[in-house]
């Protein structure tokens, strides 16, 4: 006669004592991989279930994708701390867990003053079948017409206000960093002349060339 299966309950929150951390559905998690070589997978939990002790706790997951898991690769505009949340849900043993990580949305990892090791985000969610994403479509900046990238450092158009890579205008790092202002090749003309018009000038902040800040 076979064994009646043990009883599983829902736990409002676990202690994953190898890491001294309590996790809770809605938080995201780093664990471990198959493959030693291999970066932490990431995960946000979706329920956590146990055994009538308490013990032997499972967590149901939804997994994030790094861009190079994806079907298209990686690009050159994904960060290197880019996740995609995908369509793809598991079962996985909490003894797993390496640590606890942020996911944060794109808007908010552009305002953080400095990133941490556990430090990601996201801006797309992907469809593990198909390798579609949502959205599909983002606004492009710069001549090379490409999403923006925090890693990247970006110039503004006092003109037009759109960004720029030093490297699309003939520029090094650099030179980008001294610049006290800025015109593209489409604006240079005027904005010169603005600039000569003026009785004051005044340096814009170094905000405008950070790595990490919101670009409108």
């Amino acid at each position: 006669m076979a064994k009646p299966k043990a009883a599983k309950r829902t736990l409002e929150s676990y202690t994953v004592k190898h890491i001294s951390k309590s996790i809770k559905a809605g938080d995201c998690v780093m664990m471990r991989p198959s493959d030693p070589s291999k970066p932490s997978y990431v995960a946000r939990i979706d329920r956590i279930e146990a055994d009538s002790r308490g013990s032997n706790a499972k967590i149901h997951v939804q997994w994030y994708y790094r861009p190079e898991e994806s079907i298209g690769g990686r690009r050159q505009f994904h960060g290197s701390k880019e996740l995609f949340l995908s369509d793809h849900f598991d079962i996985q043993s909490a003894d797993t867990i390496e640590a606890k990580c942020t996911v944060h949305s794109f808007k908010r990892y552009n305002k953080l003053d400095a990133v941490g090791n556990d430090d990601f985000f996201c801006r797309f969610e992907y469809n593990s079948s198909t390798g579609a994403f949502n959205p599909d479509r983002v606004v492009v900046y710069c001549k090379c017409e490409m999403p923006y990238n925090p890693d990247d450092l970006m110039v503004q158009c006092e003109g037009c206000s759109d960004w720029f890579h030093p490297a699309c205008i003939d520029m090094t790092a650099e030179e980008a960093k001294r610049l006290d202002h800025f015109f593209c090749e489409s604006c240079s003309a005027e904005g010169q002349k603005r600039l000569q018009n003026s009785h004051s000038s005044v340096r814009l902040s170094d905000a405008k060339v950070d790595t990490k800040r919101r670009r409108r």
